[in-house]
């Protein structure tokens, strides 16, 4: 499958882009980036020197992913979404003099497989969220997120369990878990939750 680049889309000579991934209209991709195959970077997206992305992720329209964030295969940055690199951001020192880039150390988000990140969140730097987690729409999200976890609110929050299927899961007792789609049983041990396999 063919690479699909919009006229005014904005990518670096340096970016790596993956088998069959559509960079559409105003969209900036930096030097360094690396995405996967069959990627999906919406109009006025931006994307940061060397942030690396795994195949089949889902940028959507006018998400700030910076440097140096790492997003694993299959993630879901919703529209508008922003992904922090700036533990104490200022646009000057102490003494007047502008910061330059030797003036501070990027810090980045890690988001792995799966997970979802909705419209409109920010999820502040250094933070990783887990596996299939799902943060809410217009989350503030400070504090790393377990795989499965949902979390909302300002500062973002737990409230429940959410399956591959993106939907929440339903509480069948003794730590048990169910996806009302799949069918999938997960179980909560120690305030993690995992997938039952069935033999």
């Amino acid at each position: 499958m063919a690479v699909k680049i919009a006229a005014s889309a904005d990518v670096d000579a340096d970016a790596q882009i993956g088998e069959g991934t559509q960079i559409w209209h105003l969209a900036q991709v930096r030097d360094g980036a690396v995405l996967g195959e069959r990627c999906v970077v919406g109009r006025g997206a931006y994307i940061g020197s060397g942030v690396r992305a795994g195949s089949d992720c889902k940028i959507q329209n006018y998400a700030l992913v910076y440097e140096p964030a790492t997003l694993a295969d299959g993630v879901f940055i919703g529209p508008a979404a922003v992904l922090t690199n700036d533990r104490y951001p200022r646009a000057i020192n102490p003494d007047g003099s502008i910061k330059s880039a030797h003036d501070w150390e990027a810090v980045g988000v890690e988001v792995g497989t799966g997970a979802s990140i909705g419209a409109r969140a920010v999820c502040v730097a250094p933070v990783r969220i887990g596996a299939w987690a799902t943060v809410a729409a217009g989350a503030v999200v400070t504090k790393d997120v377990p795989d499965f976890a949902i979390v909302a609110g300002v500062p973002a929050r737990q409230r429940g369990w959410v399956g591959k299927a993106g939907h929440p899961l339903v509480d069948d007792g003794d730590g048990r878990w169910s996806c009302p789609v799949t069918a999938t049983v997960y179980e909560a041990v120690d305030a993690t939750l995992r997938e039952v396999v069935r033999l």
